[in-house]
């Protein structure tokens, strides 16, 4: 594990975080949901692979289960949620020129965070 990130929805594991993709394995907790974001630098694909997620992707709702998964293209918002009594876990491929976590631009978060 390159690096674990515990936040107030659950938490992230770096798989891997190589020059041109960054991999990762997201929980998601009961009830819980990530900040309405988009990304200055970088697009996303999600896979599911365990529970049953509900994806906000600029402003529309689409419901993932186990094995399915979606594309967040650059600069569009996006929003993982868990509206579930069970844990929603993820595999998310970041592909584009830069992976910090300083490129979240939070366009609405329930944790109030910037």
């Amino acid at each position: 594990m390159l690096e674990i990130g515990e936040r107030p929805w659950g938490k992230y594991y770096v798989l891997a975080d190589e020059p041109n993709y960054k991999l990762k394995r997201i929980e998601v907790n009961p009830g819980q949901k990530l900040s309405y974001q988009y990304h200055h630098k970088r697009q996303e694909q999600w896979t599911v692979i365990e529970g049953s997620a509900t994806v906000v992707l600029e402003d529309q709702e689409i419901n993932l289960e186990y094995g399915e998964s979606i594309f967040i293209p650059l600069g569009a918002r996006h929003r993982m949620m868990n509206l579930s009594d069970q844990p929603v876990v993820f595999i998310e491929v970041q592909t584009g020129t830069y992976f910090g976590e300083d490129d979240i631009v939070r366009v609405e978060d329930e944790y109030d965070r910037k």
